[in-house]
């Protein structure tokens, strides 16, 4: 392909902004204009200011990814919180049974196993790095239209501005004006289940130490920060959920006190709440002639594993890598059979997440005797597994995709 490619990218959340910045800082960053595009207003973080409510887990190999962009650095001296070890439970058992699975930095020879980290911090740093690169960036401006123009795309924002593209990457969430603009279906299913999210401060230190205890209702996530307090993620009912969000804060902390074992202490609420609902849901088509999904667009997955920003980080890095190549090679990076590449690396890979995190969560919120029993045998036969464990566990750290 000779001449500039014009590339439009539809959100600005961790996803979109770390593509862009990959495409920004690449071998062929002078052969593309870059547009960022945002209904939202630009995100900041100010490091005097609270833990935000929203926080992500981010894997080794993510960090790694941030770190090649610029990004990363800011973020671990700001405020990063790195946990070494977890500790994944049924409510049949206890954290410190056999039955408990536990993953050890040490065991895998890595520093730790990941980081808990604002997204808004993430936004920021990566934002930092953007304003140093030749990259349009355009924030609090809804999109009114995209439309098929010659061989690309054209946007229309609300207040009139319009830019043509020869590609466009939709990262803008689960409820993507791209993907819908396009025409790209997906498949959906409801949980049935919420998202309560807080902050707890807990009696006993968390040690650095994810832990996860799977119940009935759904499972429940404790996530260390860095001041001792722990970020919760309660997946349960809709109705538990909202009743969460308006609780005393004594009886919230009772409760989410009896539904973690009590493996803290006593915990105290100490931070905002919010509730979410939970839905899969998969693309069934990544891409079209100039235009590809990546992060939430495309798919979305129970959090009980954390997996959700990872996931959209790969697709970052792996579109980013297409395109590189496809300019090298002469050929135009938004040609569908270029963009196929991205597709066919990516699609089956996050199907398969998102597939198990749902059978994952079904399995624990069985009441059958049967099941708890089949369920608690292989919990003791994944401790022992050696190298199933050590693939699995290298996926979740983002050595392995």
């Amino acid at each position: 392909m000779n001449g500039q490619l014009n590339v439009v990218i539809v959100g600005a959340g961790v996803t979109g902004l770390t593509v862009t910045a990959l495409l920004a800082t690449s071998e062929c960053r002078e052969r593309l204009n870059l547009t960022i595009i945002d209904a939202q207003e630009r995100a900041k973080h100010f490091p005097d200011d609270d833990v935000a409510l929203r926080v992500s887990a981010i894997a080794t190999g993510s960090a790694a990814l941030l770190e090649s962009i610029g990004a990363w650095s800011a973020v671990r001296d700001t405020r990063a919180s790195p946990y070494d070890s977890m500790r994944v439970w049924d409510e049949s058992s206890t954290a410190e049974s056999g039955d408990a699975l536990r993953f050890d930095a040490a065991e895998f020879a890595v520093p730790q196993l990941g980081f808990i980290v604002e997204n808004a911090l993430l936004q920021d740093a990566i934002l930092k790095v953007l304003d140093q690169q030749n990259v349009e960036l355009i924030f609090a401006s809804p999109i009114e239209s995209l439309r098929a123009k010659n061989n690309g795309h054209q946007v229309a924002l609300e207040d009139g501005r319009k830019f043509d593209a020869d590609l466009i990457i939709g990262a803008d969430g689960a409820r993507s004006f791209v993907r819908n603009s396009v025409g790209i279906d997906t498949d959906e299913w409801a949980y049935g289940q919420a998202a309560f999210v807080t902050h707890l401060r807990p009696e006993n230190a968390h040690k650095n130490t994810a832990w996860q205890r799977f119940l009935s209702t759904g499972p429940l996530g404790m996530l260390p920060l860095a001041d001792g307090r722990i970020s919760v993620v309660w997946s349960t009912t809709e109705e538990q959920a909202q009743w969460a969000v308006s609780a005393a804060e004594d009886e919230l902390g009772m409760a989410l006190g009896d539904a973690s074992d009590h493996v803290l202490g006593k915990l105290s609420v100490a931070g905002p709440r919010g509730v979410f609902p939970l839905r899969a849901r998969h693309a069934r088509d990544y891409v079209k002639a100039g235009v590809a999904l990546i992060g939430d667009a495309a798919h979305a997955v129970h959090p009980l594993a954390g997996q959700g920003a990872n996931l959209g980080l790969q697709d970052a890095a792996t579109l980013a890598d297409v395109i590189g190549k496809a300019l090298q090679n002469g050929e135009h990076p938004g040609d569908r059979p270029v963009l196929r590449r991205y597709e066919r690396s990516r699609k089956g890979a996050n199907a398969a997440m998102l597939h198990f995190m749902t059978g994952l969560n079904r399995l624990f919120a069985t009441d059958s005797a049967l099941l708890k029993e089949l369920r608690t045998t292989g919990m003791r036969l994944f401790n022992r597994s050696g190298p199933i464990r050590e693939h699995v566990v290298g996926v979740a750290l983002g050595a392995k995709r």
